[in-house]
């Protein structure tokens, strides 16, 4: 079965809880209103807000794919916020249902005070728990495995995207107006600034209504408030949208036909067909409609020059018959320990890498190979809409390019060899989709993968980020990036 994804460009927006301000978003032409500097929202520009309970229907083009409910309590100290979306959502060919629940303690300010999100999605649970003490935030996963804790240092006040709206809702919500706030990502456990700009009024659903733009990324998404500073509609790229709505009108008439795939919805059309991509040993493609200086195209076997990159197949020849730790560089000493999606020193991870490989004897390529051909023979190749890693990939033995690639990684890792994840596009019968695969080092990086069985990958793999949390910068390319295939 072949398989295709894009999920590691959107999950990150999904993980938010309100998915729209970063899935299915398009740049609306607007940027030149955003160069400003940005207003400082300061708690003394907030009066406090009534408790509120609102309900959402979510719509994909014509059909109702599933609903938002959301709930905003007032406390001592603060509010208490309350999410849950729930969608039924059609990628790859399959119809799958996803619930998302954020519940937060925020301060006075809407900044965070500590948080609880969970997913759920078939068989696959993730849940994040944070909690903010001054600059502190302490995070604990879980997932696949047992609990992992983490803790990092904030630059920035942290927020919720479910709650950020309602930062500004008795605001002066007049047009040029502009905010910008640090939101806390659960899904890649790291910040990214998002802007809010007040655009206008104009006339929705027969009210008038303050037209709000949302700036996340390189992604936009529109939003509508009415006087009393609650959404009436949201929309974005591919047809969705959000309405506002009543509890059963919310909960009633999801469709049971399937809505476009999105996958092939946000795939890149080209301008020739490829016959056997495994066959080049080099492609020259011209790259528009995005800003080449905000990804990583240049590097590895990847040659930028103006918009014309040069993609080169690696040569598996010459490699070194072993690789020690102690005389590796440093960057290639990161690349073998674990990280919360990639548990390379789980017990699990590291038996399954000893039975596969001989960890002492075999070479890097004969490792890589063979770790390859086992996940060939032992995952099964299906989209999930999760949190990828490697614990729960390995338990559950099903995942699109996502689950392969940090599994890999992480069977690497326990191997000995330094691994990480990249992701762009693939080409795959006439387009180019969304995908991960990885880089492993045997020596020197040579690109893999697992999805497809490839060492190395084909040409028509294009890089455009490295490393899990990058790929949430992806996000600005879908809908917007050109291809044309010059050589």
């Amino acid at each position: 079965m072949t398989l295709v994804c894009k999920k590691s460009f959107w999950m990150p927006g999904l993980l938010s809880g309100l998915i729209f301000l970063t899935l299915f978003s398009f740049r609306l032409g607007l940027w030149e209103m955003l160069k400003a500097r940005p207003q400082a929202l300061t708690l003394a520009s907030t009066t406090q807000l009534a408790d509120k309970n609102s309900w959402m229907s979510i719509y994909q083009d014509e059909h109702k794919i599933g609903y938002a409910h959301k709930r905003l309590v007032r406390l001592d100290n603060g509010y208490r916020i309350e999410e849950l979306v729930l969608m039924r959502i059609n990628t790859m060919g399959l119809v799958q249902e996803v619930r998302l629940n954020t519940t937060g303690n925020l301060n006075a300010d809407f900044t965070i005070a500590s948080f609880d999100f969970q997913i759920h999605s078939g068989r696959f649970k993730y849940q994040v728990l944070g909690k903010v003490e001054g600059r502190n935030m302490s995070v604990t996963t879980a997932g696949g495995g047992p609990n992992r804790t983490f803790d990092y240092t904030l630059e920035q006040k942290p927020y919720l995207v479910a709650g950020i709206l309602d930062v500004i809702r008795k605001s002066d919500l007049k047009p040029g107006k502009h905010w910008t706030f640090h939101i806390f990502d659960p899904g890649t456990l790291g910040q990214a600034p998002l802007t809010i700009e007040i655009i206008g009024n104009e006339m929705r659903h027969q009210r008038e209504a303050t037209r709000v733009l949302l700036t996340f990324k390189g992604t936009t998404q529109l939003v509508w408030l009415d006087g009393n500073g609650d959404i009436i509609q949201e929309e974005g790229l591919l047809g969705i949208r959000m309405v506002k709505s009543d509890r059963a009108d919310a909960l009633s008439g999801i469709s049971e036909q399937p809505g476009r795939d999105l996958t092939q919805v946000a795939s890149v059309a080209v301008n020739r067909s490829i016959a056997d991509p495994a066959a080049l040993q080099q492609m020259k493609v011209i790259i528009s409609g995005v800003p080449l200086e905000n990804v990583r195209l240049n590097g590895g076997r990847q040659s930028l020059e103006g918009d014309l990159l040069t993609i080169s197949k690696e040569s598996v020849k010459g490699l070194p018959d072993n690789l020690h730790r102690e005389d590796l560089a440093l960057l290639e000493k990161i690349f073998l320990d674990p990280s919360p999606f990639i548990q390379a020193d789980h017990p699990e991870i590291r038996a399954l890498a000893a039975r596969i490989v001989d960890i002492k004897k075999d070479e890097p390529l004969v490792k890589a190979q063979k770790l390859i051909d086992w996940m060939q023979h032992n995952i099964a190749k299906r989209p999930v809409l999760s949190v990828p890693d490697a614990l729960s990939t390995l338990r559950n033995r099903v995942g699109d390019c996502n689950e392969h690639a940090v599994l890999m990684a992480a069977l690497a890792r326990a191997a000995g060899i330094p691994a990480r994840v990249e992701a762009g596009l693939v080409y795959l019968k006439g387009r180019f989709y969304y995908h991960a695969w990885n880089q492993l080092f045997l020596g020197r990086w040579i690109t893999a993968d697992p999805l497809f069985g490839q060492l190395p990958s084909d040409v028509t793999h294009i890089r455009f980020a490295a490393g899990t949390q990058k790929q949430l910068d992806l996000m600005g390319l879908i809908g917007k990036v050109g291809l044309e295939i010059v050589d």
